[in-house]
């Protein structure tokens, strides 16, 4: 069922009224949020609804104990391509709160939230006010520069101070700059996204043209915190102090991470790196480095013979040794180009998802971007 048709939308929608009323299946993200299904004898709790796990990790540092916090997208599931049932619908129906990454990432929440008839739910997009990067759709683009970067701006009288990020170009600076527009008045509100994305229609894997993946800046995943932090004090204003403490305590760890990506990267003996799809970008951008994507936004994309010549060629050309992949998606391209560059693979992971073996470990959002910052650190000396 192909979830952009507005009929099926109509028919999932109605099949939430008999959903509602059925229980909500967990996934594991979800086993330390809540210690039971019940409202806690004293106060009730916030019931947070969230698209995928890095919405979960940083809602649940702000919440802590005041919200029970659901991942619609499950565990070991890659989010480009996830759909939501009935069921995921009517979950977000009875929500409180619904936290979402924005800039294309959730290609179906826009006819979600249409659908939908609480008036109460606040809706917090947390790439909100974010200056976002022009996509990579098809991997080609093997310069002086890890990607053309578009400025976008962002009128917003959130609770957030917005941060202008200026980017320089090397030989491909003369892509046209685009403006992404978001109006608005608060972090919570509905955003429209002006951009030249075309008119395709019924493409699960679209993000518009833009690079949704800005939590893997951790300088960003700041401010989509502080996003969720003021949707959350929206929705229960009594605890408004509580989320700013728990906030200001989560952003100290990302804050203290930044600083070791610098202090890695300052003096590394390369500045590019080869993975298997465009999803780091902003991280990137951040500490100076130079993306080289085999595929494109979307992890399934499958680059042509031209594209996998290019990244050879490039890999080639600059010595480069290791050629990283991601854990939820096949590694079998990034083999292949390893193989014929003589170069080993490794683990870069833009943390879409944890997989089981990850949960089991105990990893969390923190932890993969440590263990993303050593192997980087390792490919970027070899």
């Amino acid at each position: 069922m192909k979830f952009s048709k507005k009929s099926a939308m109509g028919l999932l929608f109605s099949l939430t009224l008999i959903a509602a009323g059925c229980g909500q299946t967990k996934t594991a993200s979800d086993s330390d949020a809540a210690s039971t299904s019940t409202p806690a004898a004293t106060e009730k709790k916030l019931n947070v609804q969230v698209s995928f796990y890095p919405m979960y990790e940083f809602t649940k540092n702000v919440a802590g104990d005041l919200a029970d916090v659901h991942t619609l997208v499950p565990a070991g599931t890659e989010p480009h391509d996830w759909e939501p049932t009935p069921q995921d619908i009517a979950s977000i129906e009875t929500a409180d709160v619904l936290v979402y990454n924005g800039a294309g990432m959730e290609s179906w929440i826009d006819q979600v939230k249409d659908s939908l008839s609480n008036d109460k739910l606040v809706q917090v997009e947390a790439s909100q006010g974010i200056d976002l990067l022009e996509g990579i759709e098809d991997g080609h683009h093997h310069g002086d520069s890890s990607a053309d970067e578009h400025n976008h701006d962002h009128t917003d009288e959130a609770t957030i101070d917005e941060h202008d990020h200026d980017h320089e170009h090397g030989e491909e600076a003369a892509a046209e700059e685009h403006d992404h527009e978001h109006a608005d008045d608060a972090t919570t509100e509905e955003h429209d996204h002006k951009h030249d994305a075309g008119t395709e229609e019924g493409h699960s894997h679209d993000h518009g043209g833009l690079d949704p993946h800005v939590w893997l800046s951790p300088v960003l995943a700041v401010q989509e915190v502080r996003n969720i932090e003021a949707g959350l004090a929206q929705a229960a204003p009594e605890h408004a102090e509580q989320f700013k403490q728990n906030a200001d305590a989560y952003i100290a760890k990302l804050e203290t991470l930044d600083q070791e990506f610098k202090a890695a990267v300052t003096d590394s003996k390369r500045k590019d790196f080869i993975t298997q799809h465009a999803a780091f970008g902003y991280l990137a951008q951040q500490y100076g480095l130079q993306q080289v994507p085999i595929a494109g936004l979307s992890p399934e994309q499958e680059p042509s013979a031209a594209q996998m010549a290019s990244v050879i060629d490039f890999a080639k050309e600059h010595q480069v040794k290791t050629i990283f992949f991601e854990t939820l998606v096949s590694s079998k391209v990034s083999e292949t180009i390893a193989s014929e560059v003589g170069a080993k693979t490794a683990v870069l992971n833009p943390i879409e998802g944890l997989t089981e073996e990850e949960i089991a470990a105990g990893l969390d959002y923190i932890g993969v971007m440590e263990q993303n910052l050593e192997a980087l650190k390792l490919a970027l000396n070899e």
